[in-house]
């Protein structure tokens, strides 16, 4: 959760090296715009194509998947959360070594950003390969207990092709393992913030403002407060930010004047894009403008955050700018077109999947347990599904209206009536 930041040698003076303690020439204008412009356009991208992924992707057929929704409560204690975890990491940095810290989050962050990045690349992999593919299922289970009480633990559905993603996500990962490159690291992050935005669901945009207030609050405190967050972005040899060189017009990719700007400017404002866009298609008016609202209030406040960096030279909170852009700007909208309670009433939890089903109709039946569970089978399984046969021919009475039914129930009663007959 680090905000924009920007080296604060920067300037017209020479720069010195933390590393060798060794003099470098200052960023050239040109340099710094590239390096603003490309931190910018990375931050765009994961919130455009998160947010559109956001929509399906309670539709996936695995369980990791499925969306996390985040509640009011989980809003509430985030930042208390996230300022115990910021504040460990500085402690951690201060009091052990920085090389073995380093070296433990970097394996950490392997593994993590495999996974993240191949499930980011492979809807567009999956374009590539030919029809004639041998593409395989595999599952991967892990149940805990027997019987009726077993429980799954991990239940993951995988082919060939999420196999061929895993192993180019795993070059990428020995790159970034072995060379901490800037545009492994990168790639790692850009993954990271993708998923956040697809995965994590904000419930109704009330979560959405008071998560956003109270990081809002929280990015504030430790960058113009302390030099913790600095510190820790600095130290943290981790993909938890995006960066670019403001000298590779001199260096090329061996640049190593960093302009930086933490995953939590991006993830954060990210969710809560996602959740205006989820509004807009649940209004059914075949229009995205709180989406491209909030969308362009993110560019506005992004912007404004590098201005207010670049000018007076200090790493800026990125939320202090973003926070009040991503939440004014749609509820602007949403007063201008009367459309405020709609806008705080929506619940995206509340969403029917098309894949979940649903009870919405209870029968009364009467009879036995196991009558009343064949007629909720049959509510359903939908109108088309037959009644297993009785073999006695005698059909329960019940409160249905349904036409069939009844006429199979009087056949019944006269099958009955015969057979009586017959044996006197």
């Amino acid at each position: 959760m680090d905000s924009a930041l920007n080296d604060p040698h920067n300037g017209s003076a020479e720069a010195v090296n933390p590393t060798n303690g060794t003099t470098r020439p200052p960023s050239t204008p040109e340099g710094i715009a590239l390096a603003y412009g490309s931190l910018l356009l990375m931050a765009l991208l994961p919130i455009f194509f998160g947010a559109l992924r956001s929509v399906r992707c309670a539709h996936g057929k695995n369980a990791s998947d499925m969306p996390e929704t985040i509640t009011s409560r989980d809003a509430a204690r985030f930042p208390i959360i996230a300022s115990c975890t910021l504040l460990g990491l500085y402690l951690f940095f201060k009091i052990f070594s920085q090389e073995y810290i380093n070296l433990l989050l970097s394996m950490y962050f392997f593994v993590l950003g495999i996974l993240a990045l191949s499930h980011t690349i492979s809807p567009f992999m999956n374009k590539f390969f030919p029809a004639n593919f041998p593409n395989r299922q595999y599952q991967l289970l892990f149940t805990q207990g027997s019987g009726e009480s077993k429980e799954e633990i991990v239940n993951y559905e995988f082919d060939t092709k999420d196999l061929v993603c895993l192993g180019l996500s795993s070059i990428v990962g020995v790159w970034y393992l072995l060379r901490k490159h800037w545009i492994a690291n990168n790639l790692f992050g850009l993954a990271f913030s993708l998923n956040g935005v697809e995965l994590l669901h904000l419930n109704n945009v009330s979560t959405g403002c008071i998560l956003l207030g109270g990081l809002f609050v929280y990015d504030v405190f430790w960058v113009f407060g302390t030099n913790v967050m600095v510190t820790v972005a600095k130290s943290f040899e981790a993909p938890i930010k995006l960066v670019f060189p403001q000298d590779l017009l001199e260096k090329g990719l061996e640049a190593d004047n960093f302009a930086m700007l933490g995953l939590g400017d991006i993830v954060i404002p990210g969710i809560f894009i996602a959740l205006l866009l989820r509004f807009d298609i649940s209004l059914k008016k075949n229009t995205h403008t709180y989406f491209y609202t909030s969308f362009a209030a993110y560019i506005f406040g992004l912007g404004l955050t590098i201005f207010i960096m670049h000018l007076f030279k200090h790493a800026q909170p990125a939320l202090l700018y973003l926070v009040p852009a991503c939440i004014g700007f749609p509820v602007l909208v949403a007063l201008a077109k009367g459309e405020v309670t709609e806008m705080f009433s929506y619940e995206s939890s509340a969403e029917i999947l098309p894949h979940t089903p649903r009870l919405t109709h209870f029968p009364t039946v009467s009879g036995s347990p196991a009558s009343l569970a064949d007629s909720m089978q049959q509510k359903l399984a939908g109108p088309h599904r037959r009644r297993p046969q009785n073999p006695s021919g005698i059909y329960e009475e019940s409160n249905s209206k349904d036409p069939a039914t009844v006429t199979e129930s009087k056949e019944g009663a006269e099958v009955s009536k015969r057979k009586e007959k017959k044996e006197k």
